[in-house]
C-alpha cells in the first residue's frame, strides 16, 4: 500500500515537472499558473520524504 501510494506521488510529481517545462517555454509562460504548479510540486515532494 505505502510503495503504490508512493508510485503515485512519484507520477504525479513527473506530471507537474513536465507541465511546469511546458509552461515555461510558451513564449508568454503565465507566472501564476507556474507559481501553483510549483507549490503543488514542492507539496508533493515533501509528502514523498520519509517521516
Amino acid at each position: 500500500m505505502v510503495e503504490s501510494h508512493l508510485m503515485a506521488l512519484e507520477t504525479k510529481h513527473a506530471d507537474l515537472d513536465r507541465r511546469i517545462e511546458a509552461e515555461s517555454h510558451r513564449p508568454r509562460p503565465d507566472s501564476f499558473l507556474l507559481s501553483n504548479l510549483k507549490k503543488q510540486k514542492l507539496r508533493l515532494k515533501e509528502e514523498m520524504r520519509p517521516h
